[in-house]
């Protein structure tokens, strides 16, 4: 099964390194010197990573054969995607592929139906779900413990403790649940913090 590992940005310096906008957790695994990557559009690659390293926070890559800034700018945009084995599993328990988490459906703990994940974002700070509702719009969830409670793929489903405000519907709920505290307060708004990075599932 083919994945896409990350997208090409511009070129840095002048001897062929690129930026790249990573889309896997195993930067490591999937990005590491050697690796061999289809391409899209396919006409470009495949492409082999001679070295990479991190600058400033972000991942430099080199390939083979690309030796100026002129090759560099010209893989801008390519989307690097990596064969996988659709049975292979991450390391750590409690992490999953974006491939075992798409489609999945998304429900609160309480069984109301959220909708489907159809993207995963990576930030530098968390993960997000983009979920699409039943009405066609869409809601991020961030990818936390605090939010995400259960990741179920026997079942296809990921269950989620939503605080007030991040889906409407579960807003309207806190708010009639919790009417008497909020009289002195007034209509409330969604008040929460984004989790930090360390508390990310």
């Amino acid at each position: 099964m083919q994945l896409v590992v990350a997208r090409i940005g511009r070129a840095h310096g002048i001897k062929g390194e690129v930026t790249v906008e990573v889309r896997t957790d195993e930067p490591e695994l999937r990005l590491g010197p050697g690796a061999v990557l289809a391409t899209e559009p396919a006409s470009i690659g495949p492409l082999t990573i001679e070295t990479g390293r991190v600058h400033s926070g972000r991942l430099l890559l080199r390939f083979e054969g690309v030796r100026d800034r002129t090759g560099a700018e010209a893989l801008r945009n390519t989307l690097l995607i990596a064969e996988v084995d659709p049975q292979e599993l991450p390391e750590e328990e409690d992490e999953y592929y974006d491939h075992q988490l798409m489609d999945l459906d998304v429900v609160t703990k309480d069984g109301e139906e959220v909708g489907r994940i159809t993207e995963i974002s990576h930030l530098p700070s968390q993960d997000l779900f983009i979920v699409e509702r039943p009405d066609g719009s869409e809601v991020m969830i961030p990818f936390v413990g605090e939010i995400v409670t259960e990741i179920d793929l026997e079942e296809q489903k990921a269950v989620i403790d939503p605080p007030p405000g991040l889906i409407d519907d579960r807003a309207e709920i806190a708010s009639a649940r919790d009417a008497e505290a909020a009289s002195s307060q007034g209509e409330q708004a969604s008040s929460k913090d984004a989790p930090t990075s360390e508390d990310q599932a």
